[in-house]
């Protein structure tokens, strides 16, 4: 990871973007976007992360996260470490997946490029983390997060895409707990 996307402050929130390799659309299936959610629940639970807003894109998720006495990077790697072994299993697990093989492959011939992996990578190496040490750069994450499936064309308003956190940020509960940020 390059000396510029380093947690160095633990105090303060991060923006973060979390890859699939070569951007496979790997979160067109609920299953998968649920999977993922249940790691981001255990890692709240256990490791003490703190989520303030997140979306799931169909290759990619975007988080604003931090954390009270954790280190951020531990966190980070145990969150794709963890999902990396969920979903490979929901993959494999998944009756309706026509795209099995062809996503086994791939996360295969990933994992046997990268040094770091033995025989499987699910996510891109890196997810360079931005400090948010202010409001304006808050707020525009926020706003960046919350609008990108309206961007995408996938939905009118950003309160009604079901796998993000905008639905929270109008007063009314979503799939995981946040902490609101503004």
């Amino acid at each position: 990871m390059s000396r510029a996307y380093k947690f160095r402050d633990q105090t303060k929130p991060y923006f973060v973007t979390l890859t699939i390799v070569n951007w496979i659309d790997l979160f067109i299936r609920k299953e998968f976007s649920n999977a993922f959610l249940d790691s981001v629940k255990y890692c709240q639970r256990e490791k003490g992360l703190i989520v303030y807003a997140w979306v799931i894109m169909s290759s990619h998720v975007h988080m604003i996260i931090g954390t009270k006495d954790k280190n951020m990077q531990d966190i980070l790697r145990d969150l794709k470490s963890y999902t990396s072994r969920k979903l490979k299993q929901e993959i494999k697990d998944h009756p309706q997946e026509s795209r099995k093989k062809w996503l086994i492959w791939m996360f295969e011939r990933a994992g046997k490029k990268n040094n770091n992996n033995t025989n499987w990578q699910l996510w891109q190496q890196h997810n360079q983390p931005i400090e948010l040490w202010d409001n304006y750069m808050i707020d525009n994450k926020l706003e960046y997060i919350h609008n990108n499936p309206v961007e995408a064309g996938t939905v009118y308003r950003p309160e009604d895409y079901v796998y993000s956190s905008a639905i929270d940020y109008t007063g009314q509960k979503g799939l995981i707990n946040i902490e609101p940020i503004v």
